[in-house]
């Protein structure tokens, strides 16, 4: 499970993944590793002991270490994802509900993990674009569509006034990304304190609701 295989030349994004008894195990393993150690860092011995498989049985169901961190993070981001659910389905005052999300995606974003797959999306962006658009689908386009509903719903109630709903969700979002999530990219700094995601998430909700807020 090179970063190179030969079946990088023609990658087929999941129609390359085995599915069988042990994937979850897998991914379990893998998961661990590429935390701990980053995408780069990250072996094939590594990832076969965490995961208590063989190192022909990790080939066997991820011939490409691509497809098996995209895996991973696919895993992780709907987790976050699932979670997020509850703040539609139990119809909580909306700076309640936004403040839920932002903190699950702004954790995310920032995590280690989460800027990992940023950088890994963007480095193979123009060999392999079919990894960023599948975890996009997979993530960013699913929040985004859990944000709309939530803003339908709170439209419904009075709380806002959302003339196109779609651009008002992307905008939530690009404010929640304000100051850290660049300085993240760019090396700036390695950690957020919860001050520093308070403060960004309290200053997006704000933003958000003296432009959308009901009178």
């Amino acid at each position: 499970m090179n970063d190179a295989t030969p079946m990088d030349k023609n990658l087929a994004g999941a129609a390359l993944i085995k599915r069988g008894r042990k994937f979850d195990q897998v991914l379990d393993g893998a998961r661990t590793v590429f935390l701990a150690d980053g995408y780069e860092g990250a072996s094939v011995d590594a990832i076969a002991r965490a995961a208590g498989v063989s190192k022909a049985t990790l080939y066997s169901y991820f011939p490409d270490k691509r497809l098996l961190f995209m895996e991973v993070a696919k895993a992780e981001c709907c987790g976050q994802i699932d979670e997020t659910e509850a703040f539609i389905a139990d119809g909580v005052p909306v700076r309640e509900g936004l403040r839920d999300a932002a903190t699950r995606m702004v954790d995310l974003v920032l995590s280690e993990f989460g800027q990992a797959v940023f950088r890994m999306c963007v480095a193979e962006s123009e060999r392999f674009p079919e990894l960023g658009r599948e975890f996009f689908e997979n993530g960013p386009a699913v929040f985004k569509r859990q944000l709309c509903a939530f803003l339908r719903a709170a439209e419904d109630r009075g709380e806002v006034v959302v003339p196109d709903v779609e651009l008002a969700a992307d905008q939530f979002v690009e404010l929640c990304h304000a100051h850290l999530f660049v300085e993240h990219v760019f090396g700036i700094r390695t950690a957020s304190s919860a001050a520093d995601k308070a403060r960004v998430i309290e200053g997006a909700i704000d933003t958000f609701m003296a432009r959308y807020g009901a009178a």
